[in-house]
């Protein structure tokens, strides 16, 4: 599901534009979920807890404005796509300071919308797969390929890397696991422990051995149900 937050103090325009987000994920089939804010306080609020994927903010506001909502979230978020909504085009140029998708003027025509979302999904499509992790320096976007396995210990998960970093996270490991499933190259082998087998380099009953070299058990009564993972996604692929 694409997660498209709407932020404008205009209540009516709040309906309008969520009704045009509608229609186009029955034209487009794309499962969204709308989001709407009356201020850019709450806007924020929400997109550090539960990120956005796309972002329609209205520039002009009282209190806090549509700009600065935008480098309020761009601090802590480099991923969420930002289209600029306003009835005023003298802050175009100011936009691309915070590397804005696009830049609509109201009265919002639909079909420029269009061209925007489909240009921002088009983009999804086109990216090979990848998580965006909540760390404690804001949110980092990792690629599948890139992970060799995850690790929970101590309330904290840790994302160890082909290239040796390590990126923690406060999430819960429970909160990958349908995410990273066995179709997506993911085995959880061990309840703290969850391995990305394209990364695999050798395994036995117990151990899994990454390319990196890392060592990652495997639990008790695990060890057949990884192998017939590792060779039904390997043949797979």
């Amino acid at each position: 599901m694409i997660r498209i937050a709407i932020c404008d103090d205009n209540a009516e325009f709040l309906q309008n534009a969520a009704a045009m987000l509608e229609k186009w994920s029955k034209q487009s089939g794309k499962s969204v979920g709308i989001f709407c804010f009356s201020n850019g306080d709450d806007l924020i609020a929400q997109n550090a807890l539960h990120r956005m994927d796309i972002i329609l903010l209205d520039i002009i506001m009282p209190l806090l404005n549509g700009m600065e909502a935008a480098k309020e979230i761009r601090k802590n978020d480099s991923v969420v796509n930002i289209i600029f909504l306003t009835s005023s085009p003298e802050f175009a140029l100011e936009s691309y300071d915070v590397k804005a998708k696009g830049y609509l003027l109201k009265p919002v025509d639909y079909e420029k919308l269009k061209e925007l979302l489909d240009d921002c999904t088009r983009s999804f499509d086109a990216e090979s797969k990848n998580l965006v992790l909540k760390t404690k320096y804001g949110y980092q976007k990792i690629y599948y390929t890139d992970i060799e396995y995850i690790e929970a210990q101590n309330k904290i998960i840790t994302f160890y890397m082909r290239n040796g970093k390590e990126i923690e996270t406060t999430e819960t490991l429970n909160s990958f696991v349908n995410k990273l499933n066995d179709s997506e190259g993911f085995f959880k082998c061990h309840r703290s422990y969850i391995v990305y087998i394209p990364n695999v380099d050798h395994f036995n009953v117990s151990e899994i051995i990454t390319k990196s070299g890392h060592s990652v058990p495997i639990a008790r009564g695990y060890g057949k149900a990884f192998q017939e993972a590792y060779f039904a996604f390997m043949f797979q692929n």
